[in-house]
């Protein structure tokens, strides 16, 4: 099969306290002529925290058959990829040094949560933006 470089989805905006599921492979339409993404290869994330408190940012990808779908609530630590504490308007890159294969119904979830540090607030009014940044295959 051919390889479509694309972008996977449009800037997502989770609002914090929350879990969402925003990518699932053989479900999620992606950005574009492209359809229903297959196969594909996450090169990265950014993470940025546009809210007016700061958070904790975590990045799980679910294998398939486990529930990373949009109906998740809470996010499994099995799962997590990364956390990381942003403040106000701070931005995050990942970047692993070889694309993540995900497979039919793999599933990228992001949680967004009160930050691990005590006075930095409690997450609630925070509102980050992430981008999955890979490809798809045709």
């Amino acid at each position: 099969m051919g390889l479509k470089r694309t972008k996977l989805l449009d800037v997502q905006v989770v609002t914090g306290i929350q879990t969402v599921g925003i990518f699932t492979v053989g479900i999620t339409d992606c950005t574009g002529p492209v359809g229903v993404a297959s196969t594909s290869y996450i090169r990265g994330a950014i993470m940025h925290n546009t809210g007016f408190a700061s958070c904790t940012a975590s990045l799980h990808m679910y294998p398939a058959g486990a529930q990373g779908d949009s109906s998740v609530s809470v996010a499994t630590t099995a799962y997590r990829l990364l956390r990381v504490q942003l403040k106000q308007n701070e931005t995050y890159f990942f970047e692993p040094s070889y694309p993540i294969t995900m497979v039919d119904r793999e599933s990228i979830v992001v949680e967004v949560r009160a930050p691990n540090t005590s006075g930095d607030g409690t997450g609630i009014g925070s509102a980050v933006n992430v981008q999955i940044l890979g490809d798809t295959d045709l």
